[in-house]
């Protein structure tokens, strides 16, 4: 046996001894890569989605559920290649900034049922072009950040949550022009307008933005009459006060006794004249 035969008898069974252990790490992810309370599961192929032989058409993500996980947060520590996160039915109380930014491959987002609050303007930061589906319903959201929902093109559950109808809001919704169906369920549990209450956002018809504006304006042009009428009230009070003195000290001067003349001083002038 030649040393190059005995070289391609030993190489070409660690190549394909290699290969395998590759391939069962994309296949079946370790344990200690799946969150506490959850379970992580290789995505199944979607068999209208080609990704071409080898390796590639492995690389389809993980499924990780953590559904009714009594979770209080987020997980640090998801795997890079999830692509579907499951984070419904838990107690989970705000989105942190960035909090899903390693995530290349996420596609699908649900964070139903949970008490989340509010949303920053990076909540899904670093997801905006993989994620398809984001289900935000059944919460606590009473406001977002007018850019939290401005760079994602996917659809959006955000019914069944204590929205406050103001200008943010109507800026945030604005930017989810490819999502009406979903804001046409968004109802106003509290609104800048009284008569909005309770009622579809987009039942009335009405510039929040504007309206908040006006209301400023308003605000400032009555801080500025309190201003000038404590200003006039302060310089009437100091006039009349200064009057009131004078008057009291001219009244003193004419009660105070008249100097009479002297004998002498009148023989004085006698003289003189």
């Amino acid at each position: 046996m030649t040393p190059l035969d005995l070289w391609l008898s030993r190489s070409i069974p660690m190549c394909l001894l290699l290969q395998s252990l590759v391939l069962m790490a994309l296949c079946f992810p370790s344990a200690s890569m799946c969150p506490k309370g959850c379970v992580c599961q290789r995505a199944r192929p979607d068999p209208g989605l080609h990704l071409g032989p080898g390796p590639l058409g492995l690389l389809l993500g993980l499924n990780v559920t953590c559904t009714g996980s009594r979770l209080k947060e987020i997980p640090p520590d998801l795997p890079p290649d999830t692509a579907l996160l499951r984070l419904d039915h838990n107690q989970i109380m705000a989105v942190p900034e960035h909090a899903f930014r390693g995530l290349r491959l996420l596609r699908e987002l649900n964070l139903s049922h949970n008490a989340v609050e509010t949303l920053g303007e990076g909540a899904f930061s670093g997801v905006e072009a993989t994620l398809q589906v984001l289900d935000l319903s059944h919460n606590r959201i009473t406001s977002v950040h007018k850019d939290a929902f401005t760079r994602l093109k996917a659809r959006i559950l955000v019914d069944d949550n204590p929205w406050h109808c103001d200008c943010t809001l109507q800026q945030a919704l604005g930017g989810m022009a490819h999502n009406h169906e979903a804001v046409a369920r968004v109802l106003c549990r509290s609104s800048e307008l009284q008569e909005q209450e309770g009622r579809n956002f987009l039942a009335v018809d009405t510039d929040l933005c504007n309206l908040a504006k006006r209301t400023t304006d308003y605000a400032m042009l009555v801080t500025m009459f309190g201003w000038f009428a404590m200003v006039i009230s302060y310089v009437v009070y100091y006039v009349r006060q200064n009057q009131e003195d004078a008057r009291r000290h001219l009244e003193y001067l004419k009660s105070l006794p008249s100097k009479p003349v002297k004998p002498n001083e009148v023989e004085d002038i006698s003289t003189v004249v």
